[in-house]
């Protein structure tokens, strides 16, 4: 089965299971992925710490894991 990213889960999660989601999150500003707090947000905070619409966020990243 393909991983799915959702929005709740933690940035620390994400680069845990996906690391080749990393290059895509840093591409949208979210330099800091090893930050002991970027680590405990979750992709929506971040998202909205970021600007950055957290639905399309989720969308573009599994459609990444997807291709």
């Amino acid at each position: 089965m393909m991983a799915k990213v959702t929005k709740d889960m933690t940035i620390g999660e994400i680069v845990t299971t996906t690391p080749e989601v990393a290059p895509l999150l840093m591409e949208v500003g979210m330099h800091c992925l090893g930050c002991p707090s970027a680590q405990a947000e979750t992709l929506a905070e971040a998202a909205m710490v970021h600007g950055i619409d957290a639905d399309l966020l989720e969308e573009k990243i599994n459609a990444f894991l997807n291709a």
